[in-house]
């Protein structure tokens, strides 16, 4: 795959991102200080809650994708139904900031597991579809979304870690 092959494929994620980590960055911009446990979580609200309406599109054609590689999903359609909802429940706490530390803990599980067949589809080089978008875009599973799940994975941690210290 070439260079504007891969860029072509991986425009809507990486557009996405870039507007969340605007859009974010902006919202601590017009505060006094930049908090990076605030930011976090503006971040991840709008992670989830972006990521989460995709899914909604077609719920059906979600669950029938994620079945492929989750682990939970492959054994449980009902998981892959389920999980937009726990994605818009998990940004709306983000957002609100209910419930921080158990918010944080769930984010932490709830991506470890999902990573966990990321990872395993990634390393046996299978070519299927991921469903971080839902069933709208036709992604890759790559190491795109190793990063993705890493990334939420990592600042789940960061705001537990500070919240038990």
């Amino acid at each position: 795959m070439t260079h504007t092959q891969t860029s072509a494929t991986y425009k809507p994620i990486l557009l996405i991102f870039a507007y969340i980590l605007v859009i974010t960055i902006s919202i601590e911009a017009a505060s006094a200080s930049f908090d990076s446990m605030r930011w976090m979580n503006h971040f991840m609200a709008a992670f989830f809650l972006v990521f989460s309406f995709f899914k909604f599109l077609d719920l059906s054609a979600f669950a029938d994708s994620y079945s492929t590689y989750d682990i939970i999903a492959a054994r449980w359609r009902g998981w892959g139904l389920i999980y937009p909802f726990v994605e818009a429940a998990l940004g709306v706490s983000y957002l609100t900031g209910a419930s921080p530390l158990f918010t944080n803990i769930a984010t932490f599980l709830v991506m470890g597991v999902s990573s966990i067949g990321v990872i395993r589809s990634v390393l046996r080089k299978q070519r299927i579809q991921c469903a971080c978008l839902g069933a709208v875009f036709n992604l890759p599973m790559s190491t795109v979304t190793i990063i993705e799940d890493g990334v939420m994975i990592a600042m789940s941690a960061t705001v537990i870690g500070a919240m038990l210290l």
